[in-house]
Formats: structure tokens, C-alpha cells, sequence
């Protein structure tokens, strides 16, 4: 596995650790990374975001050429892109990303319970930095 997401609070995971173990209570590691056969240039990377209770991430944005597709695989996710309103998503729902999106809140909605995301990119494979934290 490469180590693709890069930034203070996100880097992927080589070794495991639970989530509390990491900042803001969230752990950010890559599962999946396949350049696609057909579309060349271009790669699905498949990123598992596991929160902690009360756990969340940083405003931040993804790169401009990817494309996420994000399904809440445990708990449940508040969730805000751009100036749209936070939602809460539970297990077995989904949003996208296109973009240029600024996903403002992500976060677990729980303070008792874990959660988790199973995000999939299709971006330029040449992209080494998935998430960069907003300014």
C-alpha cells in the first residue's frame, strides 16, 4: 500500500491503531488503489475513515480531479458540503462528491458509539495528496 493521503491529521495508516489513538479521534487509511484499465490517467482508491465517538476531521477539500462516492458502512455521519446544510447519514447511506467540493463538516454524529465511512475516488492517478486541510 502507498502512502497516499498526506496533511497533518490525515495520513493513511500503515499499521493499525484504534481511533482513539489518533488526532481528532478519526483514522484515515487507504484499502484500495487501482489504476484503471480503461480510462487511462486515471485510478479508484478506496479510503476506510474510522471515527471514534465524538470523532470528526478537519474542513478540508480533495483533489480537483476526484470524484467520491462515500456509503456510511457503521454509526452514523454528520456530514456538510459546501454551504449546504449538515446532514446525518446512518448505515447504508451515501453522498458524492464532484469536484471542487469543500466538505466542510465530517464527523461522527455519536458520542458514545464508533462509525465509519468507506469513501471511493476515481481521480488522476498521478495524485499523491487525497485530502488537504482547509485554510
Amino acid at each position: 500500500m502507498r502512502k497516499l493521503a498526506t496533511g497533518l491529521m490525515f495520513a493513511a495508516l500503515i499499521t493499525p491503531a484504534a481511533a482513539s489513538d489518533q488526532p481528532y479521534n478519526a483514522k484515515v487509511s487507504v484499502v484500495f488503489d487501482q489504476a484503471l484499465p480503461n480510462v487511462p490517467g486515471k485510478s479508484m482508491r478506496c479510503v476506510l475513515v474510522e471515527y471514534g465517538p465524538g470523532g470528526h476531521n478537519p474542513s478540508h477539500t480533495h483533489p480537483r480531479s476526484a470524484f467520491i462516492y462515500a456509503t456510511v458502512i457503521e454509526g452514523s455521519i454528520k456530514s456538510q458540503i459546501n454551504d449546504g446544510e449538515i446532514k446525518v447519514y446512518k448505515t447504508g447511506e451515501n453522498w458524492v462528491e464532484v469536484p471542487g467540493d469543500h466538505h466542510r463538516v465530517s464527523a461522527n454524529a455519536s458520542d458514545s458509539e464508533p462509525a465509519k465511512i468507506l469513501a471511493v475516488f476515481v481521480l488522476d492517478t498521478a495524485e499523491t495528496e487525497l485530502v488537504t486541510p482547509a485554510k
